[in-house]
């Protein structure tokens, strides 16, 4: 997550990968403050396995992910990202995810990939109803 500041609340045993290094938390609550900017964090118990991506909002999900664990370098990820962003609004275009889509695009475009991952989950129960009309 990009900017300095970032308090990280861990329950007892939850991974956490911070620059693409996994990090275990003892028995205990802990707090984490990062101050290093633009960090790359992500909570292993929100992730996405790659077989649990079977839709359009879980695949920019993924992308934003794979950023945030190196897999996927930062300018080729934020293109794909983009790019599934703008596919993503040519469905959801009520006001409120017009909004998250929109803050999901300027967290992407200033590097802050967490952010767009939050703003893509606030997404997932929406594309879910959808898809449950569908079939």
């Amino acid at each position: 997550m990009s900017g300095s500041g970032l308090i990280l609340k861990l329950a007892p045993g939850e991974r956490v990968l911070i620059n693409g290094a996994v990090i275990e938390n003892g028995d205990r609550r802990a707090r984490i403050a990062i101050r290093t900017p633009n960090v790359s964090i992500l909570r292993l118990k929100e992730a996405i396995h790659p077989d649990g991506v079977s839709t359009p909002v879980g695949r920019v999900c993924h992308v934003a992910q794979t950023i945030l664990s190196g897999d996927i370098g930062a300018p080729e990820g934020r293109r794909d990202l983009l790019r599934g962003i703008e596919q993503l609004s040519q469905v959801f275009d009520d006001r409120d995810s017009r909004r998250i889509l929109d803050a999901a695009t300027a967290d992407a475009l200033a590097g802050r990939h967490y952010q767009v991952l939050r703003q893509l989950r606030e997404l997932l129960p929406r594309e879910a109803r959808l898809l449950a009309q569908v079939t």
